[in-house]
């Protein structure tokens, strides 16, 4: 799994433009939220800064490069949508695929927003765990 292909899935999933008052990320745009990032303008971000803000905040912070192609995935999935320590948790955790996707949803179900954003996190997983397995 390169970046180019993990960083269109993401993204893929993460879509456009949101500004949900129930979501605690505020405005977000292809996964990039105000919360995260309150320096950047949300709203006028290019693909291209967040592609650039994928790779050196999330996918070089997990060191994918240096995991296998479906692990590389997920953890990069998982740094974007639950943060970076985290992914890196988890992966200390679980070494197969199967393991790192059950353990993030036991860390969203644990979340609060999880009656109100819980069924789309877990697509999210199995969009996730399907892509790494072809």
């Amino acid at each position: 799994m390169t970046f180019d292909q993990a960083f269109a899935i993401v993204v893929g999933i993460e879509a456009g433009y949101a500004d949900d008052p129930a979501d605690p990320g505020g405005q977000t745009k292809y996964g990039i939220s105000k919360r995260a990032y309150p320096q950047i303008d949300i709203a006028s971000l290019t693909l291209d800064q967040a592609k650039a803000i994928y790779l050196r905040d999330y996918w070089h912070l997990c060191k994918c490069d240096e995991l296998t192609p479906d692990l590389a995935l997920a953890v990069f999935d998982c740094a974007v949508n639950q943060g970076v320590s985290t992914a890196l948790r988890i992966q200390g955790l679980a070494k197969t695929l199967i393991d790192f996707q059950a353990e993030r949803a036991l860390r969203y179900a644990q979340l609060s927003t999880f009656s109100r954003f819980g069924r789309g996190w877990m697509r999210r997983l199995f969009t996730i765990y399907e892509a790494a397995r072809q």
